[in-house]
């Protein structure tokens, strides 16, 4: 018996500006900042490796003073919206019918609702009354692996079933307008909104790459690394400088033991779906892997095309693989990084 993923979908939000365009409202959200403050952050918007990005609100709405929780009740609306949508579009394209799932795992950590999003989608799309639903809701950026791994432990248990994963992310909702924190000025710019759905399978005759082993690893100590402050104004981001240089130190473990566990080495691995967490964390990975002979472009021009959607974001990376033709046997490695601080990887075989 083996776990197939048998199809990936990305739908996205209704606005979006190319990060030239939004260069103009920072200008006037800094206005009365320092000259040299204000000129540091549009170079760090303008190098920040994110050509556009999608949100669920305008950008002008983004930098407009609102409450807590008037931007959370528009991350309800809309994720419950794009969650909808990109479920609908899975199923669709893979001939699957609602009442065929048995699992449906919902990743969001960019806004708070309970009922969670996947209690909607068994309403909207008519779900059957005994699925097991798990909402996976602050694990951040390393989510998006994290919900396949639970869906693939939930099939490798169960053969002849189905899985759905739905990431649903919207950074812009958590965006402070009274934070002039570095952490909060990178995050602006490089996170973006977003939605992914990938369909897993159990099933004899289920077909698509088949998942060869997974893993999460945990740094001890960690855990101011990177997460949120729970604020009166909101979500409050963290995000420590020294993220790429502790994933740098710890990666010949977070990989090489792994490949090995599963009979697997860096050799071995044709293809690279990490999560590009934003253009140091990109460089730094890129350089790794450059050093074993491997590259992760298809990443880099994720975070060009996208920005940082969070735990969405390796999902898109995935979605391009599965469109290419890979031949049968090879290998791929997918790799995110997250809040605690954890490591989150999956071996893939076409």
């Amino acid at each position: 018996m083996s776990v197939k993923i048998s199809r990936v979908e990305k739908v996205l939000p209704s606005y979006s500006r190319e990060t030239k365009d939004i260069l103009p409202l920072v200008e006037t959200w800094l206005a009365d900042e320092d000259d040299r403050f204000r000129r540091k952050i549009l170079k760090i918007f303008e190098g920040a490796g994110v050509d556009k990005r999608y949100s669920i609100m305008s950008p002008e709405d983004v930098f407009t003073s609102t409450s807590f929780e008037d931007k959370n009740n528009i991350y309800v609306r809309e994720v419950r919206k794009l969650g909808r949508e990109v479920l609908q579009k899975s199923l669709n394209n893979a001939e699957w019918e609602p009442d065929s799932l048995d699992y449906i795992i919902t990743v969001s950590c960019t806004g708070i609702m309970i009922p969670s999003v996947d209690a909607y989608l068994i309403n909207d799309l008519g779900l059957k009354r005994d699925i097991t639903r798990l909402p996976v809701t602050e694990m951040g950026c390393a989510a998006g692996i994290s919900g396949m791994i639970y869906a693939y432990n939930f099939l490798k248990a169960n053969p002849g079933k189905r899985a759905a994963v739905i990431a649903l992310e919207s950074p812009t909702a958590t965006f402070q307008l009274n934070d002039f924190s570095m952490a909060n000025m990178v995050s602006a710019a490089i996170f973006g909104d977003g939605a992914a759905c990938v369909l897993l399978s159990s099933e004899d005759d289920a077909t698509g790459p088949r998942i060869l082993g997974e893993e999460m690893y945990h740094f001890y100590n960690a855990t101011d690394l990177m997460g949120f402050d729970l604020t009166d104004e909101g979500l409050k981001m963290i995000l420590d400088p020294a993220v790429p240089e502790t994933i740098s130190s710890h990666f010949p473990e977070i990989i090489h033991p792994f490949l090995k566990k599963h009979d697997s080495s860096i050799e071995k691995v044709d293809h690279l779906i990490f999560h590009p967490g934003g253009r140091k964390i990109v460089q730094t990975v890129s350089e790794l892997f450059g050093n074993l002979g491997k590259n992760i472009d298809d990443t880099r021009e994720v975070l060009r095309l996208y920005g940082n959607m969070s735990s969405v974001t390796v999902l898109y990376v995935l979605e391009r693989f599965l469109n290419k033709d890979l031949p049968q046997g090879e290998q791929g490695i997918m790799l995110s990084f997250g809040p605690g601080f954890s490591a989150q990887r999956i071996l893939l075989e076409w």
